[in-house]
């Protein structure tokens, strides 16, 4: 049930804002400020990187890509490990702080 809310969730919130996603830099913007706000919430990195973990999972499988660097992502996305996929979703929270 609450992984099934998780995914309502996300799947809200990416329709929401699917148009601002068309472009690698609008993509990092709109990260930048979900990781903001997180952060405002009071969530560390590695809770950080768990809900990165979780919209990035829901993205692979049910979103096709708006650009080539979303493609990258996608594609390294399904060839990782569940831990490679965990320290990505790290990775690019880290990304979007030192912007």
């Amino acid at each position: 049930m609450d992984n099934q809310l998780d995914q309502e969730k996300i799947e809200n919130q990416i329709n929401k804002h699917g148009d601002a996603l068309t472009s690698f830099d609008d993509f990092r913007e709109y990260l930048s400020g979900k990781v903001n706000l997180g952060r405002k919430l009071g969530m560390d990195e590695e809770q950080l990187a768990n809900s990165a973990q979780k919209v990035a999972a829901y993205l692979a499988e049910k979103e096709p890509p708006k650009n080539s660097e979303e493609r990258l992502l996608q594609e390294l996305w399904k060839v990782g490990t569940e831990e490679e996929q965990h320290k990505l979703a790290h990775m690019l929270v880290r990304l979007v702080q030192q912007s």
